[in-house]
């Protein structure tokens, strides 16, 4: 499986701003790995799909609204994400439109401003 496989574009307006009113009332996607079959449940009706022995992994992380617009030396658009600073000069980010031969190739955000690709993770996690 490639990370590039999931993008997809997401209009703005269907982003949540903050959490519903009532935690356990937000949507629950629930796919079947053995079928096509997908449901449209609510979360708190999780309780439906876990067994004795299952482990619940809680993501706490947070989005910071911060994304950069650059060019590649080819001339080609890249976006990239900024997802947790490393020290005051290194940040990790996630990136469109990168391939693995373009590390350690300049992103030129503008004229005082560029990032240099250091690693290159194909599967994400």
């Amino acid at each position: 499986m490639r990370l590039s496989q999931f993008n997809y574009n997401l209009p703005q307006n269907l982003i949540a701003q903050k959490p519903t009113a009532k935690r356990d009332r937000c949507q629950l996607l629930v796919t079947y790995k053995d079928s096509d079959k997908i449901e449209h449940l609510k979360f708190f009706e999780i309780e439906k799909f876990l067994k004795k022995g299952d482990v619940i992994i809680l993501n706490d992380s947070k989005v910071i609204p911060a994304r950069l617009y650059g060019k590649k030396s080819t001339g080609g658009q890249i976006e990239m994400l900024l997802i947790k600073k490393i020290n005051s000069n290194s940040w990790e980010i996630l990136l469109k439109n990168f391939k693995q031969n373009e590390i350690n190739k300049k992103i030129i955000i503008n004229n005082d401003f560029f990032a240099l690709p250091i690693k290159h993770i194909e599967n994400g996690l």
